[in-house]
C-alpha cells in the first residue's frame, strides 16, 4: 500500500526536500502541498491524504487550529496528523495532541526517523516514544482540561487489564514494553490497547494518552508498577 503524504509547511525548500524524500520512497508519495493552514485543511478535504504532514508555525491559520479542524471533520475521519516542530519541547505540541494529532517529530530527525514516524502514523499507532515526548506529555499534559462526562462514563467499561495497558502507553511504554511489565505477549498487548481506544471512541493511540490524562487515569508523579503479576 502506497502511503499518500500531504506537505503542509511556510517553507517552499523544507516542503521540496520533504517531497523529493517522499516520492524516491516505494511506499511512500506526495499527493499535494500547503503553505499555510488553511490550504492544509482545503487540501485534506479534496485529497484525502493518509498522513498530514504539519508544521506549527504558518500565517493565515497556524498548524494548531488546521490539525484541530482536519481531526474533528466527520469527512475526514482516517486522515493522520504528524506534527513537525523545530523545538521538541514546544508547549504548542501538547495542543496539538489535545486536538488530535497522532504524534510529532522534531525538524532535525534523519530521513529514515521521518520515514519511520511517517509509516508509525499511517499505520494507526502514536509516535509517543522518544524521551522528548514522554517529558512533553507529562509538563503539559500534567494540567488537563476536565473529563467530559461521557467520556468518564466509558473509562468505567474498561477491564482491569484495559486500565493498565492505557496506563502505561500514557507513561510512554512501547507495546513490546507493555507486554514485558504486564507478562504477556506485544499482541496481546496491542489487542487490550485497541479494545480501549475502542470503549473510549479514541481514534488513534494519542488520543487514547490524551484521555488518560484528561481523565486522571494517570498523572506526572505515576510510574509503572513494578510489581505486576502475570494475566
Amino acid at each position: 500500500m502506497t502511503i499518500r503524504v500531504l506537505l503542509a509547511d511556510d517553507q517552499a525548500l523544507l516542503r521540496g526536500t520533504f517531497r523529493m524524500l517522499f516520492d524516491a520512497t516505494d511506499d511512500m508519495e506526495t499527493v499535494a502541498e500547503a503553505s499555510n493552514g488553511r490550504e492544509a485543511v482545503e487540501l485534506a478535504g479534496s485529497q484525502r491524504p493518509d498522513v498530514v504532514l504539519m508544521d506549527i508555525r504558518m500565517p493565515e491559520m497556524d498548524g494548531l487550529e488546521a490539525t484541530r479542524l482536519i481531526t474533528e471533520s466527520e469527512d475526514l475521519v482516517g486522515v493522520k496528523v504528524l506534527i513537525l516542530t523545530t523545538f521538541e519541547d514546544d508547549e504548542h505540541v501538547a495542543d496539538a495532541l489535545r486536538a488530535g494529532a497522532s504524534g510529532f517529530l522534531g525538524k532535525g530527525a534523519r530521513p529514515e526517523e521521518l520515514l519511520d514516524a511517517v509509516r508509525t502514523v499511517a499505520d494507526g499507532e502514536a509516535l509517543l516514544s522518544p524521551s522528548a515526548t514522554r517529558a512533553l506529555i507529562t509538563r503539559f499534559l500534567a494540567q488537563p482540561d476536565p473529563c467530559p462526562a461521557a467520556v468518564h462514563e466509558r473509562l468505567e467499561s474498561l477491564t482491569p487489564r484495559e486500565r493498565d495497558v492505557t496506563s502505561l502507553a500514557a507513561l510512554g511504554l512501547s507495546n513490546d514494553e507493555i507486554a514485558e511489565r504486564l507478562f504477556v505477549s506485544p499482541l496481546t498487548a496491542k489487542t487490550h490497547i485497541n479494545r480501549a481506544m475502542t470503549k473510549l471512541a479514541a481514534r488513534d493511540r494519542a488520543q487514547l494518552v490524551v484521555i488518560a490524562y484528561q481523565c486522571g487515569l494517570v498523572s506526572p508523579a505515576t510510574e509503572p508498577d513494578q510489581s505486576q503479576q502475570p494475566a
